[in-house]
């Protein structure tokens, strides 16, 4: 018999720790080949880890909720080598008794690990923490640099600009609960770490009480964090969709029959985004203190929600290089995994721009939270039928039209009305405009 290492896979190139949210597994337990040993949660998506083997579990070296970094040992199984698939790809043996938990691989960086679990929500990678350790940074320090990563993170290269920048303790501060609700814990008098007194709330007798759980607990503070960080403003406009609800009712049957997929509203609305971003890109940035960063890639995240009733934003990238087929593909794709809990970590990353559909719950409109750090967002409402005046040679008559409200909510920061408004005008103006002989 020998035992085989089971390390926490990558998860995405911008994924490096993740936490252990469950063992599905247990000492002593059978495994077979492709068997979930445990559950485990980035900050945005629950995935489950396969045995690459077949054998018994023999130890676990984390505990629930405990974080782990990417490539970390996290159990032992023991498994017949002879019996093996030759995929298998059996590790060298360990004795389990010299199998001890892995926690940061970087020396130096345990003390800071361990403050900013406790006392940050924001999230650093080993790089990042341990150049910290090395430039004498503490925890306050790093809170208050402005990151350009995925959600605002701190990169590497935000860090060693902030330090060839001389280090400036003026560095505006990054708005997250963390910052807002409480000091850092560096420097502060006894009163000054006094928490502040929650608010009274009142409850009668039937009331019930919930807590939150992990996922909700991150939504909540992404939204403070956004409304925060960013002046929100809110444009409105009524587009007349006639052709385009005409035109999908007209191919739909056909192109499922052919693609063997269903055709939505959601990759037109994508296919309108794409096309308005290339004619106004000052839409497609973020904001890092006083830089704008003009992206490159246009990374449609698309809100989802799951059937516990959290939001999820799978993104997909590159999307103004797909054509419809493909976006629909796409759309269909990363929605049904949502649904399933199969999202890669990847799958909800480097979003630059996202697209809400509150139609699919009956809204006519809403006024949605910009996903952070990007500096836009585009709900559209259900479609109604409805009389609408319109201009024809023989002058104006009332007709049946479909239309619809589309609200952007933006960075009033960098995105000023003017830009914010013919924005939101030009995805209407694409959708008005569709060609009802459009072929796919």
């Amino acid at each position: 018999m020998a035992q085989y290492e089971l390390l926490l896979p990558k998860m995405g190139e911008s994924v490096a720790e993740a936490t252990i949210i469950k063992w599905t597994k247990q000492p002593g337990d059978t495994i077979e080949l492709d068997d979930t040993i445990l559950e485990i949660a980035t900050d945005k998506v629950d995935s489950e880890v396969p045995s690459p083997v077949t054998g018994k579990l023999i130890k676990q070296l984390f505990n629930e909720d405990d974080v782990v970094q990417v490539g970390a040992v996290i159990a032992i199984i023991e498994t017949d080598l002879a019996a093996e698939s030759p995929a298998a790809e059996v590790q060298a043996p360990v004795a389990v008794e010299e199998v001890a938990p892995i926690v940061e691989n970087i020396p130096g960086t345990e003390q800071l690990t361990a403050t900013a679990s406790a006392e940050s929500i924001r999230f650093y990678s080993p790089l990042v923490k341990n150049i910290a350790v090395q430039e004498g940074i503490s925890l306050k320090e790093l809170d208050n640099i402005q990151g350009t990563g995925a959600e605002g993170r701190l990169t590497k290269d935000d860090l060693l600009a902030y330090i060839q920048g001389g280090r400036k303790e003026s560095a505006a501060p990054v708005a997250s609960p963390a910052t807002a609700e409480k000091p850092a814990a560096n420097n502060l008098t006894p009163a000054a770490k006094t928490a502040p007194t929650p608010a009274t709330v009142s409850m009668a007798g039937g009331d019930e009480i919930m807590e939150m759980d992990r996922m909700r607990k991150l939504i909540a503070d992404h939204m403070v964090m956004s409304v925060q960080t960013s002046p929100h403003v809110t444009s409105f406009v009524e587009a007349d969709v006639t052709n385009m609800v005409m035109w999908r009712e007209k191919v739909k049957r056909n192109f499922e029959k052919r693609e063997n997929e269903k055709i939505t509203f959601t990759p037109i609305f994508i296919e309108a985004v794409t096309k308005a971003i290339k004619d106004f890109p000052m839409i497609n940035v973020s904001v890092n203190g006083t830089q704008i960063i003009k992206k490159k890639d246009i990374n449609i995240g698309m809100a989802a929600a799951l059937p516990s009733g959290n939001l999820i934003v799978p993104v997909i990238k590159n999307a103004d290089q797909l054509n419809l087929v493909g976006l629909t593909k796409a759309v269909n794709d990363l929605a049904g995994r949502a649904r399933n809990s199969k999202l890669k970590p990847d799958e909800t990353q480097n979003g630059t721009f996202t697209l809400t559909n509150v139609g699919s719950f009956g809204n006519v409109m809403g006024t949605p939270i910009i996903n952070q750090p990007q500096v836009a967002i585009l709900a559209v409402g259900a479609i109604k039928k409805k009389p609408a005046v319109l201009e024809t040679e023989f002058g104006d008559v009332i007709a049946i039209r479909h239309m619809m409200f589309l609200s952007l909510s933006y960075d009033h920061r960098v995105v000023d009305g003017a830009l914010g408004g013919s924005f939101v005008r030009r995805v209407a103006d694409y959708l008005e405009n569709w060609d009802v002989n459009r072929e796919m």
